[in-house]
């Protein structure tokens, strides 16, 4: 596709070569016509000559070949560090006396440039995936949180007055359910994770989802007991919905509502220091708010998850 400055489109290019080529227009004054060099005129004419219409199309500037390019075999080193050791650039072009520039860019055609790219444990590419429509997967989970005592914690007081300050505060658990198409989230603070309140919960994200205008048509789990519980099972058969737990052991498979356990850590738990656990509590919902109308997703291209929801507020239903 040519730049926003460029002279000639691919149907002036084609305008230009016929009239030089079919009626016979010298080049200057195809070139004066166009507005372009002689130059340029020649090289349409000659690319018509040679391939026709398909000529007048833009070409990759890449060149045929790269002889100072990284060998194929030093690329393969490279890489086979990176899933074997999960080092960064620097270290690994110490480890195989290479530029660090190089190996990054080496990486980088490799898809590799992030580590959070990278299973951990087991150094293997993470495939990621996006289901095409709201409701197709609802991602749900549970996050354990200690409470902030009266007077605050230790990010309010500092470590040794907080320490004395903690004893019996207890703890919440912030049940979420995430769409996995749209990243709409539903969240709240409950006391527990039996499974009695785990259905509540569900009970009330599904009524969220539905008034959004989404289907839903399958969740997924981790081994939980009480998403393992026949309450849970009922209640998700009684609404015609599938569940679905993943391996033991393998959070990454729940990644979305696992992201966004630590982004709620990051932006809401432990933005500020909090004097109470009712002042944290009271921020939650406008946070929620935020995330899901007005904060930007990287995955979404830097729309909110409202974006990919038209009925979110229900004025069309």
């Amino acid at each position: 596709m040519p730049h926003r400055n460029a002279p000639l489109t691919e149907t002036g290019r084609l305008r230009l070569a016929r009239c030089v080529v079919e009626d016979g227009w010298p080049l200057r004054r195809a070139a004066e016509r166009f507005q372009v060099s002689p130059t340029t005129a020649q090289q349409w004419a000659d690319r018509y000559r040679q391939f026709g219409e398909t000529g007048m199309c833009d070409r990759s500037s890449r060149p045929h070949t790269s002889p100072r390019r990284t060998p194929t075999r030093t690329e393969r080193r490279i890489v086979k560090v990176r899933l074997l050791r999960r080092w960064g650039p620097a270290r690994i072009a110490h480890f195989l006396g290479l530029a660090p520039s190089t190996v990054h860019r080496v990486l980088t055609r490799s898809g590799l440039a992030r580590l959070t790219h990278l299973d951990r444990a087991t150094g293997q590419v993470i495939r990621r995936y996006e289901r095409e429509r709201p409701g197709e997967l609802v991602h749900v989970d549970i996050k354990k949180l200690g409470n902030i005592p009266d007077g605050g914690g230790h990010k309010a007081l500092g470590r040794p007055a907080g320490r004395k300050n903690r004893s019996n505060a207890g703890y919440s658990y912030i049940h979420t359910a995430v769409d996995d198409h749209s990243r709409l989230a539903y969240s709240e603070i409950l006391t527990d994770e039996k499974k009695e309140t785990a259905t509540a919960f569900w009970t009330r994200a599904h009524a969220y989802f539905t008034s959004c205008g989404i289907t839903v048509e399958r969740v997924l789990t981790d081994n939980g007991a009480c998403y393992k519980s026949h309450a849970w099972r009922e209640t998700l058969t009684q609404a015609g919905i599938t569940h679905k737990r993943t391996r033991p052991y393998r959070p990454q498979t729940n990644g979305k509502v696992e992201r966004l356990n630590r982004t709620l850590l990051d932006e809401w738990a432990y933005a500020r220091p909090y004097r109470s656990e009712a002042e944290r509590r009271a921020a939650f919902s406008d946070w929620l708010h935020t995330y899901n109308h007005h904060r930007g997703h990287t995955a979404l291209a830097g729309k909110p998850p409202a974006s990919r929801v038209p009925n979110l507020t229900g004025q069309y239903s």
